[in-house]
């Protein structure tokens, strides 16, 4: 297989298999390929979740940083007309 695909066995519900059919068959693709491109979907919304949740973090230290040492800039900082 290609990509270094890894072929796999699932089970799906009736439902979603013919869910992943109708939209292959509009596609001009595979089932298979509408499965991978779900979850390469449900990753990339992942990744973008950690990451924001990541930078919200990283903000809220910043923050603290510079509430505590707003006082130093002060006191080096001459201050302005």
């Amino acid at each position: 297989m290609a990509n270094g695909a890894v072929k796999v066995t699932i089970n799906l519900p009736h439902n979603l298999v013919v869910v992943a059919d109708e939209v292959a068959r509009e596609r001009k693709t595979s089932r298979s390929k509408v499965i991978t491109s779900c979850l390469q979907t449900l990753a990339a919304e992942r990744l973008y979740n950690e990451m924001a949740e990541g930078y919200r973090t990283l903000a809220k230290e910043n923050l603290k940083f510079a509430e505590g040492s707003a006082h130093l800039a002060n006191e080096l900082l001459p201050e302005r007309e």
